[in-house]
């Protein structure tokens, strides 16, 4: 049997407001509230509910046989239980199917797994106890940010105890081999990998409603046959797109969500079933192994990690980020926390991309600033002001060796003095108990008859000891 796994991506950063020099000491709120307020309504309101509602009556129609899966960053979490929390009921409606799974990722959607191993667990524990926490699943398979993955990020996400991860099919990685299969880590066998179809998916995301595309209209029975057609030991078809392509990168005028509705009758005709990751990871094997040294994603021809850490300024910045990134652990400041989050957030970096896309179009495009170099700019002097925050708290004279040590040290005397506490406090009820005659809780109508007990054994050694 053919089956298709479907995935998808929900994120929407905190977008930074204008932060100028002269508010580093002095602004400790770097977010533009009214920006995220607006952007992440508008597009639940065009995308995510109404598309929420079209999954929900395509799984009750399918006799739950249709079943997908969704990867949220912890910021769009955020901002969506804040600004449209209806949201976050719908999709608890759709977790209680049984037929929605949640995938792991980084809390703040980060590139940390690119330079800093801690803080990439840490923040991966903090994502999947928040949605454990809302929807009652523990995810059990990996997504990184941007589908960003390599050799090293799988040997760090099979120690995690995940059973599987998901990333990209990038041809640079496959050669001749196709996408629809699971394959494993070569640096991590037991870890299998399922890889994005990404001319099936871009079908869908970016040319479904492209007057010049070749196989325009896209109706589903033509879609499903695209997908039967592929050769029969070819099992899964995985489709990961953005969750914006519904209503959103695709309007509901394009005929996006008859589109979608009608894909499980024509895939039943065809006898092909819909599986979440983890389904697919439990009954396919891996046909082997892939290696992939360098970080790949799903951005742009080149698939590698460039959008976000292919110039100076990018790189300066993410060195100065995760400078300090060992102090922000040592820190128990919630506020710190939260923006440490937020400011790890990979738009920060995308933002600063000078690179055009294959199809002419600047990365730019996509951002809230007028240049790269205004949105590095922004970003730095938040950024300072921020490491002030921290030097207060641990200064950065201070080796994070020594910082290390001396917190440890702290600690350590921390808990031995709570454990003389707790010998002291037993000391003292040994002591009274044994001024009431007895190591024994006894009753206050005992404690005659006891003392008068012991009195009379008291008598006897002494007697015993002058027999002798």
């Amino acid at each position: 049997m053919k089956a298709i796994c479907f995935y998808f991506q929900i994120h929407q950063p905190f977008r930074l407001k204008t932060y100028r020099f002269f508010d580093i000491g002095n602004d400790h709120y770097y977010y533009d509230d009214f920006a995220n307020d607006e952007i992440i309504t508008r597009i639940a309101h065009r995308s995510y509910l109404p598309a929420n509602a079209m999954l929900l009556d395509m799984i009750k129609e399918s006799g739950k046989k249709f079943k997908v899966a969704f990867s949220i960053s912890g910021t769009a979490l955020e901002q969506l239980e804040q600004y449209v929390p209806e949201f976050i009921d719908s999709m608890k409606e759709l977790a209680a199917t049984g037929c929605v799974e949640f995938l792991s990722e980084t809390y703040g959607h980060s590139l940390s797994s690119l330079g800093d191993p801690e803080e990439f667990v840490a923040q991966v524990k903090a994502h999947d106890a928040k949605i454990e926490d809302l929807f009652g699943q523990k995810p059990k398979v990996f997504r990184n940010t941007e589908l960003i993955y390599s050799d090293d990020i799988a040997s760090m996400v099979a120690a995690m105890g995940f059973k599987g991860a998901i990333t990209d099919g990038a041809k640079h990685i496959l050669g001749w081999k196709s996408p629809n299969y699971v394959y494993a880590s070569a640096a991590a066998p037991k870890l299998k990998l399922l890889l994005k179809n990404s001319k099936l998916s871009d079908d869908i995301s970016f040319r479904f409603s492209n007057p010049d595309w070749d196989a325009y209209p896209l109706t589903a029975d033509k879609y499903i046959d695209w997908i039967a057609s592929t050769p029969q030991e070819e099992q899964i078809i995985n489709l990961f797109m953005n969750y914006e392509t519904f209503g959103e990168l695709q309007a509901r005028e394009t005929g996006i969500f008859e589109f979608m509705k009608a894909l499980p009758r024509f895939a039943k005709e065809k006898d092909i079933a819909f599986w979440t990751p983890s389904e697919t990871l439990s009954k396919l094997k891996s046909v082997g192994e892939l290696s992939v040294p360098y970080p790949m994603s799903w951005a742009d021809e080149a698939r590698d990690t460039s959008a976000w850490l292919g110039n100076d300024l990018q790189n300066e910045a993410f060195k100065k980020l995760y400078s300090i990134s060992e102090r922000v652990r040592l820190c128990d400041d919630r506020k710190i926390k939260e923006d440490w989050n937020r400011l790890q957030t990979s738009d920060h970096f995308f933002y600063m991309c000078t690179k055009h896309r294959a199809d002419g179009v600047v990365h730019s495009h996509y951002s809230p600033y007028d240049t790269p170099f205004a949105a590095f700019m922004n970003y730095m002097n938040v950024l300072a002001d921020f490491i002030v925050r921290v030097e207060e708290q641990y200064p950065l004279s201070i080796e994070n060796e020594e910082l290390n040590a001396l917190l440890t040290t702290i600690r350590n005397q921390a808990k031995e003095i709570e454990e003389l506490n707790r010998e002291v406090a037993m000391m003292r009820t040994n002591i009274i108990k044994a001024e009431e005659g007895d190591m024994e809780p006894v009753s206050a109508e005992e404690k005659p008859a006891k003392k008068a007990a012991a009195k009379k054994a008291a008598a006897r050694k002494t007697a015993a000891k002058k027999a002798e």
